[in-house]
């Protein structure tokens, strides 16, 4: 983050950095400006009102001496109370009590504070929010004061490192934490406490749910609630731990470990063209690359591991889902996006929801025609802030349509894209016909287009010069071997059992995954190789496949 950025960040207005920067207003302008200024750039009643609140406490221009004289506002700049979605971690320090015992004061404060600086320096990688410390303990926020469309995936991505750092850390105790998750909605609220100990409360049931999950893990593991699980979707390895009773929670939550996928068997080809395609597209010259292959195959795990290996890259990801439940409603895979970047919630009313898709596209300053479009769009009336737009049917598609690709345009202009399409077999057209019209503007955007579909679907666009089209292959044996003594860790698997499992599964790195738990579950040492059935024999086309035993 540059000096505005961080400025904007305690206030949730991050996003207007783009803004305010192409209209070369910094620090020393912004207590300059009016509301009308501020009108003019677009900003929503609401973000004018907590812009100028903590803008009347920055320093005149006259007494600033240079860009590093500008202060963040302070917590208490911020906002009055707002009810907000938060991801919230709770991380505790295994065995302290122990370590209080063993280690003289003064080796033990060495200890916790290099315990702190890892839990800081590697949660603000995902741009985490270190709410407080207890002692051993950590609560971190994910989504405040920065919100974020994957702030649930933040969350476990930040979990998973911070194990590893604090596993790898040099100090005279090996040291091993617990971390708990749990995402709902909450009310960022008054001030508590005062001076540097000073922290915005929240109030909700959210951040007991964290800390009570974490309890349930078992050292160097993740533990998270029902709400988490369902924002992670696949992105994840899950183990369901049942419902359990949470002291202060009337009813049983539901609990999941979560853990790293299984790394990639044999897909180095497809990262490298991937990688190579991405590469391309920064330079201006837009690519499209299409991945197809039969269910199981690793399509959805190719997209997500491109998605990580440019995680540190400036660039602005749009992800697309196309679902066999919504293949007759219209542009569902778009509408589901916003909704989701918009952070709607059930409750919001309409004037809520407007304020917040004014805020999402703000960044861009698209005209108010698009904004209305796509209010439209999303079903959200919006007659007393534009005037309503008379178009027959076919007009207002035409029109929508070079809304939404505007507004990738304007993303364009401030950073790479990289846009996945996943499931395209279930699109629905008229997302088609918005697909058409999006590879036609790609060539001369800095994006890559990503679409993953099974083998019955037939791609229109191959032939094109920007497009590459690559089917996904099956893992030979020793890959298939490979990955299975993988998915089992530390436990080596008979070679029978081994040959097995890969005869079995026809190279569908999918199933070799799902039979190789479930032999592990059986115990491999008690299974014989015949008892071993084809996951083929239970999967049922559009469903995921569940591998068993005889």
């Amino acid at each position: 983050m540059d000096e505005l950025e961080r400025w904007l960040a305690p206030l949730g207005l991050v996003q207007l950095a783009p803004v305010l920067r192409a209209n070369d207003v910094d620090l020393k302008i912004l207590p300059e400006l009016s509301e009308a200024d501020l009108e003019k750039l677009g900003l929503s009643v609401g973000q004018r009102k907590k812009l100028l609140k903590a803008a009347a406490c920055l320093p005149q221009p006259s007494s600033l001496a240079g860009p590093s004289a500008a202060p963040a506002p302070s917590l208490s700049d911020v906002s009055s109370p707002e009810r907000r979605q938060l991801t919230v971690m709770f991380c505790d320090l295994v065995g302290s009590t122990a370590l209080s015992t063993r280690l003289d004061p003064e080796d033990l404060r060495e200890v916790i504070g290099a315990y702190h600086r890892c839990v800081a320096e590697t949660v603000a990688r995902f741009d985490g929010f270190v709410a407080k410390y207890m002692g051993d303990g950590a609560v971190l926020y994910f989504g405040y004061p920065q919100a974020h469309e994957d702030d649930a995936e933040r969350a476990v991505r930040a979990g998973l490192a911070l194990i590893d750092a604090i596993d790898q850390l040099q100090t005279s105790e090996r040291l091993r934490v617990r971390i708990g998750i749990g995402t709902g909605l909450v009310v960022v609220g008054d001030l508590v406490g005062s001076g540097e100990a000073q922290e915005r409360g929240v109030v909700g049931e959210t951040p007991n749910l964290a800390a009570r999950l974490q309890a349930l893990g078992e050292p160097n593991t993740i533990v998270v609630g029902p709400t988490t699980r369902h924002l992670l979707g696949g992105l994840f390895e899950y183990r369901d731990l049942g419902t359990v009773a949470v002291k202060g929670f009337p009813q049983p939550v539901q609990a999941f470990h979560v853990g790293a996928l299984t790394p990639f068997v044999g897909r180095e080809e497809e990262i490298e063209l991937l990688l190579r395609r991405w590469a391309q597209a920064k330079k201006g010259e837009g690519r499209v690359v299409l991945l197809s292959g039969e269910p199981g195959i690793g399509k959805s795990r190719l997209a997500k591991t491109l998605q990580e290996r440019i995680e540190g890259e400036p660039h602005v990801r749009l992800r697309y889902y196309c679902s066999p439940f919504f293949q007759d409603s219209a542009l569902h895979p778009t509408i589901a996006r916003l909704e989701h970047a918009a952070r709607f919630e059930r409750e919001d009313s309409s004037d809520t929801r407007l304020g917040k898709l004014e805020g999402l596209l703000a960044p861009t300053m698209p005209p108010q025609e698009d904004i209305a479009l796509i209010a439209d769009l999303l079903s959200l009336s919006a007659a007393e802030r534009w005037p309503t737009l008379n178009l027959s049917p076919q007009r207002k598609k035409a029109k929508t349509f070079e809304a939404l690709l505007r507004q990738i345009e304007l993303l364009a202009q401030q950073q790479p894209v990289l846009m996945i399409y996943e499931d395209v077999h279930w699109i629905d057209p008229t997302s088609r016909e918005l697909l058409d019209l999006t590879m036609e503007r790609v060539p001369r955007l800095p994006i890559l287009l990503l679409m993953t579909f099974r083998p019955e679907f037939q791609p229109p666009w191959i032939g094109l010069p920007h497009v590459t089209m690559h089917p996904i292959s099956r893992l030979d044996r020793r890959e298939g071997a490979s990955l299975a003594q993988r998915v089992a860790v530390n436990k080596k698997l008979p070679d029978d059992i081994v040959d097995e499992i890969v005869t079995r599964t026809d190279g569908i790195p999918l199933f070799v995954e799902e039979l190789t738990k479930a032999v592990l579950e059986a115990g491999a040492d008690a299974v014989d190789a015949s008892q071993i059935v084809s996951p083929r024999r239970r999967h049922r086309p559009g469903s995921r496949p569940r591998s068993t035993l005889r």
